[in-house]
């Protein structure tokens, strides 16, 4: 009985947890404390604490095996009790760190104690490509698993939850503690034993549906007396025994850019089957008429905001195709709403972009990963409209049963921390959605990285050309390129030319995580040209080849510029690692989505002064283009981070007024 009260009270009391955004002068005053936060020497004082755990490195590592397990043991029962002080925290870092020395080989290093630390202060760190975060995980992971209310560790892909699950396991088993993972492919048995464990690896998604899931189990119940009454009353019928969670008391989030912020914005849906061959029928109706209706004739399109606004004639026009249809199309706010969506599948989303075709089905691609997402679909009959517009089998709308975003999920938290290799672009952002300050810890080994200056060309053909002819340069040199794209068509766009070209190359977009891993990992080799989308393979090393740290290092060659430029300096941080040489360069047009969607006029006035030149590609890089370039970068972050906000109060707003029960308290 008292572990059906625990597991359900512990969920329960967190189901509206997370505050709501602050407005007005509260904002004001919250934004004024986040900016007193970061000013805050935080890096500095770590760096000391860390300089205490090393200097306990000689008392563990004279310790026998046996010795060390029972320190363990001794250190588990301190945390477990609460009785524990900041000595005793900096001296269970120091055997943990020993403990991975014999268990895996690998020490860290003063800067990964430094993370460990910040990490366990709930800190968002900030730690460079290839400076260990995953081993510096363990360390707060297995204080956590001590205290006994447990950790989860979240990933960015079910491969590697189960590979740092399984590495560092050995590290978490010597400490007296289960660790286990979770992955889509996990039955409820299982994932309830896995959510008991010590330390849990899982992905934002499946700790997310699996929450989602519980509250669904538990119907009405909406607090601890309710649960326990229910539980005495129906037994096994109250729902209860189908909660896999324990409750939600502290996680670590890898790549916690990607996690809290890119893909903050994203709903988890669960849904069930809704039937209905007339509204089937009616999205590829909708296709049919969206094709025959005319730009800026019948409808004009706003790239920016990425809208379809129907003209006068273009209702005019719509009413008279649909005006003998009857069923759905008898309304006419319902038809336009149908043909708007038919026009914005059609302009908006783009084959090899957002999405592909596969096994007869519309696959999206995820915008910051470049991974395939089967198991998502967009809202609200978009979906549908792409699968129309593209003569593939139309299935209906889901019924929603339960949504939430990752925003709103990874703030109900007891305690959150992540890393990641950029957030300092995202300070205030981390620190208004989620009250964690950021922590930039500095590389282990100083980063001579060579940055070199951006090329920018007044065409896409021309930047194209640019490229090819920057790869095969390089190339002859011998030295290695990881060539950077924003679409599965542009990675595949390079491969044909460089097929034409004879150079060997690998390409990936979109296949499966355990293949990313191993692609990227050899992409530091002699000669070899890797072409891949953002996924740039996050979480795994590249390991330069013998030889190459003379020609260079790895290039980094970036064929577009991001969003977000966080996203910029990720791909960029694949080369440089570790104190390895290496260098990185990005080549633009002034017609890319960038400057066409956030910089319109400025775009238009800029290709207007540098016509022609396909032929021969010309650098037009200068003060103007930097100006323009950073101008719709920032217009487009501030753009998503509206849209995050926005999700996030709408999350709010639907929790408060659309719940079925308030919280017993």
């Amino acid at each position: 009985m008292s572990e059906v009260a625990s597991t359900t009270w512990r969920m329960l009391a967190q189901r509206t947890g997370g505050r709501e955004l602050p407005r007005g002068l509260d904002a004001a005053w919250d934004a004024a404390a986040g900016m007193a936060q970061r000013l805050l020497p935080r890096t500095a004082r770590f760096l000391r604490r860390a300089d205490v755990v090393l200097d306990h490195e000689e008392h563990f590592a004279t310790m026998t095996a046996a010795k060390l397990r029972a320190a363990g043991e001794e250190f588990h029962d301190i945390f477990r009790l609460g009785r524990n002080t900041s000595e005793d925290l900096l001296r269970a870092f120091a055997m943990i760190r020993e403990v991975a020395a014999r268990q895996i080989g690998l020490k860290a290093y003063r800067v990964q104690v430094a993370g460990a630390l910040a990490l366990h202060a709930g800190c968002i760190v900030e730690m460079a490509t290839g400076e260990g975060k995953t081993l510096a995980a363990t360390m707060p992971a297995t204080v956590a698993g001590w205290c006994g209310k447990g950790c989860h560790v979240i990933t960015v892909n079910d491969y590697l939850a189960k590979r740092d699950a399984e590495e560092m396991g050995q590290i978490y088993r010597f400490c007296g503690l289960k660790v286990d993972y979770i992955d889509q492919e996990t039955p409820p048995p299982k994932r309830r034993e896995a959510y008991h464990a010590n330390i849990t690896y899982c992905t934002n998604k499946e700790v997310t549906a699996d929450y989602l899931r519980d509250r669904l189990a538990m119907g009405r119940l909406r607090g601890l007396s309710s649960s326990l009454l229910a539980h005495i009353a129906d037994g096994n019928q109250s729902g209860t025994d189908r909660v896999v969670q324990r409750g939600l008391n502290y996680a670590i989030i890898d790549e916690a850019d990607s996690v809290l912020v890119d893909e903050g914005v994203t709903p988890l849906i669960i849904s069930g089957q809704a039937p209905n061959a007339e509204q089937v029928q009616a999205f590829q109706q909708a296709a049919g008429i969206a094709g025959q209706m005319l730009g800026d004739v019948h409808y004009r399109v706003n790239h920016k905001y990425r809208e379809v606004n129907l003209t006068k004639a273009g209702k005019t026009f719509a009413a008279e195709l649909t005006s003998q249809l009857g069923g759905i199309w008898a309304g006419q706010r319902r038809t336009e709403e149908l043909i708007v969506q038919a026009l914005t599948a059609r302009e908006m989303f783009l084959l090899d972009k957002q999405y592909v075709i596969q096994d007869d089905k519309v696959v999206i691609v995820d915008d910051f990963t470049g991974r395939l997402m089967p198991d998502r679909e967009w809202r609200d009959g978009l979906h549908q409209a792409v699968s129309a517009k593209e003569n593939v089998e139309v299935q209906p709308p889901k019924d929603t049963y339960a949504r939430m975003s990752f925003q709103r999920f990874f703030r109900m938290y007891r305690r959150l921390s992540g890393m990641t290799g950029t957030a300092v672009e995202a300070s205030g952002e981390f620190w208004q959605f989620y009250h964690t300050p950021v922590v930039v810890v500095p590389t282990n080994k100083p980063c001579i990285r060579k940055q070199l200056p951006s090329r920018v060309y007044a065409t896409q053909a021309a930047k194209w050309r640019a490229v090819i002819d920057e790869i095969s340069r390089t190339h002859e040199r011998g030295q290695p390129l990881l060539v950077g794209t924003r679409s599965v068509r542009d990675s595949e766009k390079i491969s044909v030319m460089l097929t034409e070209l004879g150079l060997e190359h690998v390409v990936l977009n979109a296949v499966r995580h355990a293949e990313e891993a191993q692609i990227v990992a050899q992409a530091g080799q002699p000669g070899r040209i890797t072409v891949a989308t953002n996924m740039a393979g996050r979480g795994t090393d590249i390991k330069l080849g013998r030889g190459v740290a003379d020609l260079g290092g790895l290039y980094v060659l970036a064929t577009d510029r991001q969003e977000s430029g966080r996203i910029d300096r990720q791909l960029a941080g694949r080369a440089g690692r570790m104190g390895d040489p290496g260098m990185a360069c990005r080549f633009v047009s002034l017609e890319d989505d960038l400057p066409k969607r956030y910089a319109i006029k400025m775009a238009r006035f800029l290709r207007k002064r540098h016509r022609g030149g396909d032929e021969t590609p010309r650098d037009i890089a200068g003060p103007l283009t930097r100006r323009l370039f950073n101008r719709a970068q920032r217009r487009a972050e501030h753009t998503a981070f509206k849209q995050r906000r926005a999700v996030l109060r709408t999350d709010h707003w639907l929790d408060e007024y659309l719940g079925f029960a308030g919280i017993e308290r």
